[in-house]
């Protein structure tokens, strides 16, 4: 099976996630950063869809709203994955998550991740370090990554993978 993951890392995280994802994921993996990449996917291509973002002011990046509006009917036709990198924790976290991706695509979908977050406070500008250090009192870089979530995820879809 082939795997397509598309993604948006502003500051890091998210692509970390995925180098994660993508050593841990049997088969065939492509990853697609869509802050970079110009590409034009054709998820024809793909057995499977992992869609992965974070959040900055409360909501996720346009560009994965934007893929996902463009490739809604198709990614309901795929064995559908959806994690989400960002700092808040319980029922905030799952606000978060429910506000970034539409309720038929959870549904749909094989796995859910929450998996944590990073502030990354020297890979971001002037603003984004100030907002930081007055919602949230950071000033230095600090991970709370779930690793044990991730794997979980990957797990799910080698599972899948093996029923094939």
């Amino acid at each position: 099976m082939k795997s397509l993951i598309v993604y948006c890392s502003s500051h890091g995280t998210t692509e970390k996630v995925v180098g994660i994802l993508s050593e841990h994921l049997a088969g065939e993996v492509v990853s697609v950063d869509l802050k970079r990449d110009k590409t034009i996917i054709d998820l024809n291509d793909y057995d499977t869809v992992i869609i992965g973002g974070s959040i900055h002011a409360g909501m996720i990046q346009r560009r994965i709203k934007k893929f996902i509006q463009t490739h809604h009917h198709e990614l309901l036709e795929k064995d559908l994955g959806l994690f989400l990198v960002c700092m808040r924790q319980g029922e905030l976290a799952v606000e978060q998550f429910n506000n970034a991706y539409p309720q038929d695509l959870r549904k749909n979908s094989v796995a859910l991740g929450l998996f944590g977050g990073e502030f990354l406070v020297s890979e971001m500008n002037f603003f984004e370090r100030q907002v930081v250090k007055k919602v949230d009192g950071i000033t230095a870089d600090q991970s709370k990554l779930d690793m044990d979530a991730i794997m979980e995820f990957a797990s799910r879809f080698n599972d899948l993978k093996m029923k094939v």
